[in-house]
Order: C-alpha cells, then sequence, then structure tokens
C-alpha cells in the first residue's frame, strides 16, 4: 500500500494536470499515475470533499478550476487566499461558536456563487486529508512575499532535509495548495516547490537581477 506521502504527491500532480481547464478522462489519469481506475476515482473524490474545484464524473471526464470570484464582490486572488485562510485557520484550530460562525460563513460563501460553477467550493473554508496539513504553510507565505518583492535569494530547506538556493519569481495558490515558482541556483533550472513541504526558510545575504533564461517571463514560458 503507497504511503499517505505518496498519496499526496499523487494527488497534488493530479491537481496540476487538471487545473489546464480541459476534459481529462480517467483512463488517461490512471496510466499517467500508473494506477488503477479505482484510484483515479477515489481520489476525484477526495480531492472535491477538500474543497478543490472538481468538475465531471465518471465515463465523462474531469477538469477543475479555482474560484476567483464571488457576487456581488469582485475578489482578487489574494483577497481570495486571505479569505480561504482565514477559514483555514479558524477550522483547524478553534472549536465552539468561532468554528460555527467559520462554518456559516463558509456556507454563505457557497450559496452566492455563480450557478455555473454551483458546488465547486463545497466545504470552502475546511481542508480534508491530505491537505489539511497546508495550513502550516501560512508561516512561511509572508516572507517569500517579501523575497519575491525585493528580488532576495533564498535557501530552503525541505521536509527531507534537501537544501537548495533559489531565486524566488512567482507564489501560486491553487486548490488549497501554495506552490513558489523558483530559479534552482543549486540544480541549475527552473522549479516548482510546494510551501507546504518547506522545513526551513533562509534569507540569503545577495540580490539577483533579471538575467535571460533565468526570470519570470521563462519561467512562465515553460510552464
Amino acid at each position: 500500500m503507497a504511503s499517505s506521502q505518496n498519496r499526496s504527491d499523487r494527488l497534488y500532480a493530479l491537481m496540476e494536470i487538471l487545473k489546464d481547464g480541459g476534459l481529462h478522462r480517467a483512463e488517461d489519469l490512471a496510466a499517467a499515475m500508473q494506477v488503477s481506475l479505482r484510484t483515479i476515482y477515489r481520489d476525484m473524490q477526495t480531492l472535491a470533499n477538500s474543497g478543490v474545484a472538481i468538475e465531471g464524473e465518471r465515463g465523462t471526464g474531469y477538469r477543475a478550476k479555482a474560484v476567483l470570484t464571488l457576487p456581488p464582490l469582485n475578489l482578487t486572488e489574494e483577497e481570495l487566499e486571505a479569505l480561504h485562510i482565514g477559514l483555514e485557520v479558524v477550522g483547524a484550530g478553534m472549536e465552539g461558536p468561532l468554528r460555527e460562525a467559520a462554518e456559516s460563513l463558509s456556507a454563505k460563501i457557497d450559496a452566492v456563487l455563480p450557478e455555473e460553477i454551483g458546488g465547486v467550493s463545497r466545504g470552502f473554508g475546511f481542508a480534508a486529508y491530505p491537505f489539511a496539513e497546508t495550513t502550516q504553510a501560512l508561516q512561511y507565505l509572508e516572507p517569500l512575499r517579501e523575497a519575491i518583492r525585493a528580488r532576495q535569494k533564498l535557501r530552503i530547506t525541505s521536509t527531507d532535509q534537501v537544501a537548495r538556493d533559489v531565486r524566488p519569481l512567482k507564489l501560486d495558490y491553487w486548490g488549497r495548495v501554495w506552490t513558489l515558482g523558483v530559479w534552482d541556483e543549486t540544480l541549475g533550472g527552473f522549479a516548482k516547490i510546494r510551501v507546504d513541504q518547506i522545513a526551513e526558510l533562509t534569507v540569503l545575504p545577495s540580490l539577483f537581477v533579471e538575467e535571460p533564461g533565468k526570470s519570470l517571463k521563462d519561467f512562465l514560458a515553460q510552464t
């Protein structure tokens, strides 16, 4: 039986595939992940239960997209992220009236979503396994944002104790998972780092300047 960490990695890989907005057959996903159809069906249900915007069903295929607006308010990506973070924190660490209030707020958000994406935010503020641990990433979000703005080099040590020096380029939030796009100076290439898998973050004394082949524009062209 695969470990929970392996399952978490597989679910993240599925999210990366699905978020292109295209329709993906379960058979193709199973082949890409080298698992059974039954496992893919279970994974899709797990993603949906965790609040990821999954559309589709067995026999037709699956797609996913992130929700970025809530009528009558128009929310920026950062505003939606802040709302998600607040509900995540309350859901993970509170009991009693505050948790009940967060559940009520989650239900109200669900009720005003556009009809064409109805239901995609079910359980909006409360992440189910295996993404409940993503709340551990909250401590790194602001330092990462500051490093991106300042073009500050970082040394990132992952939970498997691998350290690498990087140029932070882009912080993304999608479907419960934060990722950091970087130019990895240790490996000499672009990479995506899951923020919830950062064990230690060190700000290095040097800044970086934009260089051909290592810029955000180059990163986006390759992803």
